[in-house]
């Protein structure tokens, strides 16, 4: 399963997001602050990990569609539904 590049670039921009809101996670936990401001961030660090693996997943679904039957698009279609699992 590969992503088109405006797919790759969505799911790129949307982990360096989270990447620079896990870091301001961290600064919050060094500065001392308040543990209820820390797991709001921490939600939407991993909100924003969900979205990305959610894109790709999109990504995936729509080659799995578009790809010809038989055998191979059942074991596409079994494998997506594994990491959509995975990523509950």
């Amino acid at each position: 399963m590969h992503l088109d590049q405006a797919g790759s670039a969505d799911v790129r921009r949307r982990l360096h997001r989270a990447e620079g809101q896990l870091r301001g996670v961290i600064a919050m936990l060094d500065d001392g602050r308040d543990c209820t401001d820390v797991l709001t961030q921490l939600a939407a660090v991993t909100h924003a990990l969900h979205r990305a693996g959610y894109a790709m997943l999109a990504g995936g679904l729509e080659q799995c569609l578009t790809a010809p039957a038989g055998g191979e698009r059942e074991e596409s279609v079994a494998r997506l539904e594994k990491l959509f699992l995975a990523l509950g």
